[in-house]
């Protein structure tokens, strides 16, 4: 895509947004770039040198086992079997202590208006999400529309099925939704979900190209910050 393309797609119209769907991990939680990290430190240390952009770059929206597979692939060889446990103990220091919020996240969402429907829909366990919306002081903002794609749905993303299932549960159209995505793997499942699709880059696991990456994946707009999602659903 050419840089007047992404001008123009920049220059969008408000978007229809009956309904917002988010993402979690790296849309309302920082937590892409301190998985990543962990992820790149463990490999790094058994010979894989990896930084956390690489990381982010091939595991990030994966998850369960296209996750493991997707590691496995690039260091041509199985995991070692501590693998498990060492993210299992990150975790469990994440969960305990939280994790930062995306800039300006609780701000947008306390700030949507009260009868706009909404739901999270995740690669990440509810356990994961319900415990960290907690720290974050975002439980009630969103009830029972928590969904996990591990849990909700047989396919998780890249799939749309887990986007399929938020919107029924919603009772919204799904192409009067418009999705919250900051990976690739998340916004080709947004994208073929038949929603409107906003690939947000306000975390700081995106670097500089992340944006043409999700406009090549077929996003209706990019939004560098909330502000800019405010703007594109009319409501900022």
């Amino acid at each position: 895509m050419t840089a007047a393309e992404a001008v123009t797609r920049q220059q969008a119209p408000v978007l229809t947004a009956d309904a917002l769907i988010f993402d979690f991990d790296g849309v309302l939680l920082e937590s892409e770039y301190v998985g990543n990290a962990q992820i790149a430190r463990y490999l790094t240390a058994i010979g894989h040198p990896h930084t956390p952009e690489e990381a982010m770059a091939h595991y990030m929206g994966l998850a369960g086992a296209d996750f493991i597979a997707a590691i496995e692939h690039r260091i041509g060889h199985a995991l070692p079997r501590d693998f498990a446990a060492a993210r299992a103990e990150e975790d469990a220091r994440v969960l305990a202590e939280g994790i930062d919020p995306v800039a300006g996240a609780i701000a947008f969402v306390r700030g949507l208006p009260r009868d706009l429907p909404r739901a999270i829909a995740s690669s990440s366990s509810t356990a994961w999400i319900e415990t960290h919306l907690e720290h974050l002081g975002l439980r009630d903002a969103f009830g029972t529309m928590v969904f996990s794609g591990r849990e909700h749905v047989a396919r998780g993303k890249p799939a749309p099925d887990i986007y399929l299932h938020a919107a029924a549960a919603l009772g919204v159209p799904i192409a009067r939704c418009t999705i919250l995505e900051d990976s690739p793997v998340g916004v080709t499942g947004a994208v073929a979900s038949g929603a409107s699709v906003i690939g947000l880059c306000a975390g700081r696991h995106c670097s500089p190209g992340h944006a043409d990456r999700l406009l090549a994946i077929g996003v209706d707009a990019i939004a560098g910050d909330f502000a800019r999602v405010a703007r594109l659903i009319g409501i900022g």
